[in-house]
């Protein structure tokens, strides 16, 4: 299930990411290790929500374990990946796709069971992505760190996660499972990723 949307506002990013995901991109749907992580801590029944989603092996992950998922995407092209995969895979039907800008996606307070993003950062997003979060469930991050500008100078430091981030910037109610710097690709790369797991405490209002 496609719903749209995307506005006129969302065409810079649209164009960049379809670019990246046309020409012959294959996806290899391969969930990131740290939504392998934060699908497997017990959570209270419910919807998965996977912002940033590309062409997602952590929204098939998600639907595989029989959780309805909800994948947000800018990228159409990626969506449409996402969407001929889980058709393949008898998922679909678990799968809604949300074509959308995140800074124009605004989830129902304590409405998912699991919040998972990785590869994107954005505070204000950040702070809808945890509000949307039910209590006693999970919310996952990993973001580039500002110490990645070194090799990625293109990366805009409101893109970046600062020190202390994202853990820092987590509204009252959650417990911190783990904040930690991820290594770059085989070891070589200095740290400059960053990934948090964190849970809404049961009973939190």
């Amino acid at each position: 299930m496609l719903s749209d949307h995307a506005g006129p506002a969302d065409g810079a990013d649209r164009q960049r990411w379809n670019a990246r995901y046309g020409g012959g991109f294959a996806p290899s749907f391969r969930p990131a290790p740290l939504a392998v992580r934060a699908l497997s801590l017990e959570r209270p029944p419910g919807p998965v929500a996977d912002l940033a989603c590309g062409p997602s092996g952590t929204a098939l992950l998600a639907a595989a374990g029989g959780s309805p998922v909800t994948a947000v995407d800018v990228s159409e092209v990626a969506l449409a990946m996402l969407a001929a995969e889980a058709s393949r895979r008898g998922l679909d039907r678990l799968i809604t796709l949300v074509h959308a800008d995140l800074g124009r996606w605004h989830p129902e307070p304590r409405s998912y069971a699991a919040v998972l993003c990785t590869g994107f950062w954005d505070a204000a997003v950040f702070a809808r992505a945890a509000a949307a979060v039910a209590p006693g469930g999970v919310l996952g991050w990993l973001a580039y760190t500002v110490a990645a500008r070194a090799s990625h100078p293109s990366l805009a430091p409101a893109w970046c996660l600062a020190p202390g981030q994202p853990a820092s910037l987590l509204p009252g109610g959650f417990t911190v499972i783990d904040q930690s710097d991820v290594p770059g690709h085989d070891g070589q790369e200095a740290a400059v990723r960053r990934q948090l797991l964190a849970r809404r405490r049961a009973g939190t209002a």
